[in-house]
């Protein structure tokens, strides 16, 4: 009888005992159990994390503890002696207020407003700004008159090759603007009779007659009581500036030795391309314009000095991306501002004048902005920007005078002099009254240098509404030189991860550009003409915008067709051949978001933003009131006209009347007038960057300091500012 084994040596002799190598089972890495305290957190969840919130907290804090320490000090060096047991209130009350006095913060505020052709700058203890050119001149082997052969501005056209003689000046710039003039000289003669005016018929002949026939009167240097002041230079060539800015860079005389040419480094709102061929050129103009201005209009010499100073900066409302971070790059670290604070245009006029809310059209001299605020905020889709202003005023006044045979044919806006004369007769004569309309004897001095002083008379009859009218029918302004050398020298801004274009884009801008392309609009799901596009989407009998068609159909780029090109002859049809598949279906087609949106983009630099003045404002209330008509009785009731170009006499009226003309149903709620209490129309903006300034900066979180930007750049933008960046 073989004995009982036991269950260790069954295991054993039956190979059922577990062996252990020290082997693991699999390579895949164990991942241990969640620790259970751990797995929640706040990170970046709250305001104190983000360091755009945290370190004006910080610095709030410091300056706090700093008072509190001066004031400790300043009670302990005014301690009593043993005879005295307290200090009575005044004396604490004086003694507070002269160790620890308020920072004024307006002596060390600068406002700052660009434009392409004026700078507005000053101190927030200032009541008005100084007025510098936006203008550099440099050393140059010719001046900008000179420049592509002598050219004049505004260019004459050729006839067979050859300029038609100054006895033909009706020739001189085509036959478009002559049937477009002679076109609006007929409206306004229809018009002046419906208005029961007096209209002469030979009012032309008088004019043209007189402006051939009268000579200049010549006048020696030494009896003209208003002679310039030129610009002096030393006589050795070698020892002249390399540069000169503001009103020094206007007064250099033409034939100066050496040669200076004029560079305005902002055009039509933002960077000028077409006279820069390398980027770091345009930003140190800029730069070097800035630090003039601060030296010689705020009297800041030292740069160092400007740590100490803050500085609101007013942009665009419809902006670009590129042009807010170079100038901030400009201010900042270029030229060393303690800190600077981003305002939109239209919100500072409103701050200016005093609203809460208005439709303000800004009217520049190479741009018109025209946008809706709203309780202290832009409205977005309301943004409007027309590359059109003053100076294509001043342009076609000359035209238009040149046409009637100014006696001052050889008139040229290239050269300084002429420059600044056509702006004195433009602000002078220029009216949209209709009273003024009439046959009228003006005169003017040109001063040139090394030259006797010539004083010319002439004779005006409708060009000086006409010109001004150009605003109601753009056409008329030369557009041909607006879009030259675009994106050539500054690149478009693209988003930092996907590389698509970011810049901001309103539905009433893409109105306008689809308006100026030639293209049709979708108007509650109906085509309609591009003539009728501002009359129609304006909500009179409360009409809404169908905004995804308009974006679908407006603002798409044209799509590749899903269906492919017929296939040669005797080519083997895969979809055909293939079982499976029936007639109808077709293959997928994988779209690029990023390409569509870059060619989207491309497609709008094409177009030049221009739409006539009062449809843009139509266009942009539509977009700003979002169908309700309460509130878009409040804008028609706040249209509020500001910059030079609006300074024209009667601009306002007339704007109205088109208005109400063109919205008989709120005739009684139409109202364009000025800024309130008399203030100057190109002013306001920079008075409301001024006003908000002041306020405690306690209370306004967005100041951008150097610290912070040295920390996170541009990136800081979407934090500082109070519009959606």
């Amino acid at each position: 009888m073989v004995g009982k084994k036991s269950g260790r040596a069954l295991l054993r002799e039956e190979g059922l005992a577990r062996t252990d190598n020290n082997l693991d089972l699999t390579t895949w890495p164990v991942v241990n159990m969640i620790n259970q305290k751990n797995y929640y957190t706040e990170f970046l969840k709250r305001d104190d994390q983000f360091l755009a919130y945290r370190a004006p907290a910080e610095e709030e804090r410091n300056r706090m503890v700093r008072e509190a320490r001066d004031k400790d000090r300043a009670l302990a060096q005014r301690t009593p002696t043993e005879g005295a047991a307290y200090l009575d209130e005044g004396t604490l009350d004086e003694a507070e207020a002269a160790i620890t006095p308020r920072e004024d913060y307006t002596s060390k505020l600068i406002v700052l407003h660009v434009g392409s052709q004026n700078l507005r700058i000053g101190l927030g203890s200032d009541a008005l700004p100084k007025t510098v050119p936006m203008v550099i001149a440099r050393k140059w082997k010719e001046n900008e008159s000179e420049e592509g052969g002598g050219e004049p501005s505004p260019k004459r056209l050729k006839v067979d090759g050859v300029v038609p003689a100054e006895a033909y000046p009706e020739k001189w710039f085509g036959e478009d603007f002559a049937n477009q003039y002679q076109t609006m000289c007929s409206e306004l003669r229809t018009r002046m009779r419906t208005n029961k005016r007096r209209v002469l018929p030979n009012s032309k002949e008088l004019v043209i007659n007189f402006n051939r026939r009268t000579p200049p009167d010549i006048i020696s240097e030494h009896n003209d009581i208003d002679r310039i002041e030129w610009t002096e230079l030393p006589l050795n060539s070698s020892k002249a500036p390399e540069y000169f800015t503001g009103q020094e860079a206007l007064r250099i005389p033409e034939t100066s030795s050496p040669r200076y040419k004029l560079f305005w480094p902002i055009h039509n709102g933002t960077f000028n391309e077409s006279d820069y061929t390398n980027r770091n050129q345009l930003y140190h103009d800029i730069s070097k314009i800035f630090e003039e201005a601060f030296r010689t209009q705020l009297g800041i010499t030292k740069p160092k000095e400007l740590a100490n100073y803050k500085c609101v900066f007013i942009i665009p409302d419809l902006y670009e991306r590129i042009y807010v971070t170079t100038m901030l790059d400009i201010l900042i670290r270029d030229l060393g501002v303690g800190k600077v604070c981003l305002q939109q245009e239209s919100l500072s006029a409103t701050f200016g004048a005093g609203y809460s809310s208005a439709c303000v059209v800004d009217i520049g001299a190479q741009k018109t902005s025209i946008c809706c605020v709203d309780e202290g905020m832009c409205i977005e889709e309301s943004r409007i920007n027309l590359k059109m202003g003053g100076s294509d005023v001043t342009e076609t006044f000359i035209k238009m005078m040149l046409f009637d045979h100014f006696p001052y044919s050889d008139m040229n806006l290239k050269r300084r002099y002429d420059f600044l004369l056509a702006e004195e007769l433009k602000q002078k004569h220029c009216s949209m009254d209709e009273g003024y309309v009439t046959v009228q004897t003006l005169e003017f001095h040109l001063r040139a240098f090394g030259q006797d002083t010539r004083r010319y008379q002439f004779k005006t009859y409708d060009e000086t509404m006409l010109a001004p009218m150009g605003f109601f029918k753009p056409s008329i302004f030369d557009h041909s030189s607006k879009l030259e050398d675009r994106r050539k020298v500054v690149p478009r801004s693209v988003d930092l991860y996907d590389g698509a274009p970011n810049d901001p884009v309103s539905t009433a801008q893409v109105a306008v550009i689809e308006a100026a392309g030639g293209k049709s609009a979708t108007v509650n799901g109906t085509q309609e003409s591009t003539n009728s596009l501002a009359a129609t989407s304006t909500p009179a009998r409360s009409q809404q915008l169908n905004l995804l068609n308009r974006l679908n159909d407006m603002e798409g780029t044209p799509r590749s067709s899903v269906a492919g090109s017929p296939a040669p002859e005797g080519t083997p049809n895969p979809d055909r051949d293939t079982p499976g598949m029936g007639e109808n279906d077709q293959p997928l087609v994988f779209r690029d978001p990023v390409l569509e949106k870059t060619k989207l983009a491309e497609e709008r630099d094409k177009v030049l933003p221009i739409m006539p003045l009062d449809n843009a404002i139509l266009e942009s209330l539509a977009q700003g009131a979002r169908g309700e008509d309460r509130k878009l009785r409040d804008f028609f009731g706040g249209i509020m006209l500001i910059g030079g170009g609006s300074k024209t006499p009667g601009l306002g009226a007339f704007l109205e009347t088109r208005l109400r003309e063109l919205r008989p149903f709120y005739g009684k709620e139409i109202l364009v007038g000025p800024p309130p209490r008399e203030f100057d129309p190109q002013v306001v903006i920079w008075k409301g960057g001024s006003v908000f300034g002041r306020l405690s900066s306690s209370g306004n979180d967005s100041w951008i300091s150097k610290g912070e930007y040295d920390i996170l750049g541009s990136r800081l933008l979407s934090n500082k500012c109070m519009f959606a960046w």
